[in-house]
């Protein structure tokens, strides 16, 4: 006696699963696990790299596959394809208490990474280790939010942080050479993005070594090359102010 498979089944084993409600149904992917996330950053680019199978479904794990008429219905076309990417790209995906878990750990580490890469102590200049960052992040009780990126999230915690322990972003050193006629003017203006100015040469040029927050190189960048027309020119000498040797945590 020979086994009747549903044609309108497919069985798929070990996958990560986007899911999409349009039009009062409910559309899943089958994805392979940690391509999803690539694919949204832009670093995947090849669609079979991401999807398991070209197949939109009612329910993966049933391997129930969505009719076309539904799929017209709700995204305007049966291009199976086509409504893979919008389900990739905007759909939610699901995953399981254990991976969620895991995935925000990771999350944790990375972000104490970020910071301790950013930040020192003010005082010593030493940076931080990242697991003596991670104890201060586990001191002031910070939850990881699986929706916002790593980088956001370093930002909160070093404000967060500034509060308990002596912590800041690690000023980079820039060299300013300006034409003399607009350099002594150019330097007022300057100056509130300034943290610490380490030398000042008038030559030819005025040469001006400083420290300034990371957060303002930009607008840095921007002021001096509208000031002077582009005959000004900004160099980065290090992009961390930094003593050597780490700094302990008591």
């Amino acid at each position: 006696m020979s086994i009747f498979t549903p044609t309108n089944q497919i069985r798929l084993t070990n996958v990560a699963v986007v899911r999409m409600k349009r039009a009062g149904k409910r559309f899943e992917i089958a994805c392979y696990r940690n391509k999803v996330v690539s694919w949204r950053s832009g670093v995947e680019k090849d669609l079979d790299e991401v999807l398991q199978t070209h197949s939109v479904f009612v329910n993966v794990s049933k391997g129930q596959v969505a009719r076309k008429e539904d799929l017209l219905s709700a995204f305007g076309t049966d291009d199976q394809t086509e409504v893979c990417k919008q389900i990739l790209s905007k759909g939610e995906v699901q995953v399981s208490d254990k991976e969620r878990q895991t995935q925000l750990e990771q999350m944790f580490r990375d972000i104490a990474t970020i910071v301790a890469d950013k930040c020192v102590n003010p005082e010593t200049k030493r940076p931080y280790t990242a697991l003596l960052i991670e104890r201060a992040m586990k001191d002031i009780h910070y939850s990881v939010k699986a929706n916002k990126s790593t980088k956001q999230q370093a930002l909160e915690v070093i404000k967060q942080l500034k509060e308990k322990m002596q912590i800041e972003r690690a000023h980079m050193r820039l060299r300013f050479l300006l034409p003399v006629n607009e350099g002594k003017k150019l330097k007022e203006k300057l100056k509130p993005l300034i943290k610490v100015i380490e030398s000042e040469d008038y030559g030819q040029q005025l040469e001006i070594v400083c420290l300034v927050d990371p957060g303002c190189f930009r607008e840095v960048d921007e002021l001096i090359n509208k000031a002077t027309k582009g005959r000004g020119s900004l160099e980065v000498l290090s992009l961390k102010d930094v003593e050597e040797g780490e700094e302990k945590l008591q």
